[in-house]
């Protein structure tokens, strides 16, 4: 079996290998005469369309920071690591409370999935944990001493006016309902998420090590059964940009300079408390987004969890659009809320824009072939480089979500090809998204639906 080491560096010589490939491919790197120098676009084409094609091609590079980000992260720290080893006593680890948000519509669900989450604990080792689940209707849960269900009563309202997820998750702060100490910690998971060996060690070594307040770790989608093989597939670049952006700027700056997920999220309750969920409509759509953009204006210290956890991407095509509106015009929300600094959403700000020009950027494709323009160097290497990472991010998020040794050889490199071939879908969607999302109504929240045959659990 080959070394974490071996497999790190496999992948890097991969990653340059794609990306040397699309710049000599790509006429980015010129080995062969390029006609294009000899066009004068501004005759071929009249000075209004040649200054569109010219500012469509700049547009491509909003991504790049993210994509240096992406970059840095999948190369400057090792993206195979072997499995998380403690680095102290469970036992001596402080409280920590696993807290589950849901609308109730999934009972079974969130009753199977809280009994597996409860069982990994244990099994780990933990001794000071409890689970609460946070419901608009009531579940019914099991009792135990471990397990506290906490009903949002349907007359709360919060002093900002937060709705849906912020919400339920400010009433659990406030003094009458909230049961935690000052420094006990919360590990925030969705409905669907579930927790791996690895994922508590990791979480156990964060709060034992008690240097920053907020964390965040990898999750992955193609985990025991897939649903949607379409949507899973999809989803690899989420994986990569995990371990590659998310890691990187909480790695080296311990600052959410592109926000975080909503899930997988380990908070410190004093600091939790301090930020809150309490931001009104704006930081309602996208929580999770703005309660970072907060915390990072008041100063707070985030790091990179070890381990992953699971969750299944969207069972069909229809919920795979809608999540990807309401992510988009939840950042868009935020983007543009004057209750935070601007200078300390810079880069969700650009990150933001490339996604929303995505059909701008997708453009390019057609008429880089159709209207070729003559570009100085390093704007085609730059563009090739944003392409190449790009690819290979869906690449990357295979290999790490599903091994030979599970899927044997053949299924494996079927998935890397699926992956591939599900881009031109992926960017589909991504425009249909961004385009439903600029014009549709902002203050919505669409639940996907994620309610699978649970498994048994002994």
């Amino acid at each position: 079996m080959l070394s974490s080491r071996t497999k790190h560096l496999m992948h890097c010589c991969l990653l340059f290998t794609i990306i040397v490939l699309f710049e000599i491919f790509t006429g980015a790197l010129k080995i062969w005469p390029d006609e294009t120098l000899e066009i004068n676009p501004w005759v071929r084409y009249g000075y209004l369309w040649t200054v569109v094609l010219y500012l469509l091609r700049l547009v491509t590079f909003l991504p790049l920071p993210q994509v240096l980000f992406n970059f840095a992260g999948l190369t400057l720290y090792n993206a195979f690591p072997d499995k998380v080893v403690l680095k102290g006593s469970p036992i001596l680890a402080p409280f920590i409370c696993i807290r589950v948000v849901t609308r109730g519509d999934y009972p079974q669900l969130v009753k199977s999935n809280v009994l597996r989450n409860m069982n990994k604990c244990t099994d780990a080792g933990m001794e000071n944990f409890l689970l609460e689940v946070v419901t608009d209707k009531k579940i019914g849960l099991d009792q135990n001493r471990r397990v506290r269900e906490i009903v949002v009563p349907p007359n709360y309202r919060t002093k900002s006016g937060a709705l849906f997820k912020a919400r339920a998750l400010q009433y659990c702060l406030e003094d009458d309902v909230n049961i935690l100490a000052e420094n006990d910690w919360i590990v925030h998971l969705d409905e669907e998420t579930l927790l791996t060996e690895n994922s508590v060690k990791g979480i156990l070594n964060f709060v034992m090590d008690g240097k920053h307040q907020f964390g965040q770790g990898l999750i992955t989608y193609a985990n025991e059964e897939v649903v949607n093989w379409i949507t899973t597939l999809a989803d690899s670049f989420r994986v990569a940009d995990d371990m590659g952006k998310l890691r990187f700027q909480f790695n080296m700056f311990h600052k959410p300079l592109f926000s975080w997920k909503g899930s997988f999220v380990v908070t410190q309750l004093g600091a939790e408390k301090k930020v809150s969920f309490d931001n009104g409509l704006d930081g309602s759509v996208a929580e999770d987004c703005f309660f970072a953009m907060r915390a990072l204006d008041e100063g707070y210290s985030f790091n990179f969890i070890e381990g992953e956890m699971w969750e299944k991407s969207p069972f069909t095509l229809w919920d795979f659009v809608q999540q990807r509106k309401r992510w988009l015009q939840g950042i868009l929300l935020v983007v543009h809320s004057k209750a935070l600094p601007f200078k300390k959403k810079v880069l969700l700000a650009i990150s933001c824009y490339s996604w929303v020009t995505l059909p701008l950027s997708a453009s390019n494709v057609v008429l880089a072939a159709l209207c070729p323009i003559p570009c100085p160097p390093f704007i085609d290497i730059l563009c090739a480089f944003i392409a190449a990472v790009n690819i290979y991010m869906y690449v990357f998020g295979v290999v790490k979500s599903f091994t030979i040794y599970r899927f044997g050889l053949l299924r494996f490199l079927l998935c890397i090809g699926g992956a591939l071939l599900t881009m031109p879908f992926n960017v589909i969607i991504e425009n249909v998204a961004v385009i439903w999302g600029v014009i549709g109504k902002k203050h919505k929240f669409y639940v996907v639906n994620k309610n699978v045959r649970p498994a048994v659990t002994v």
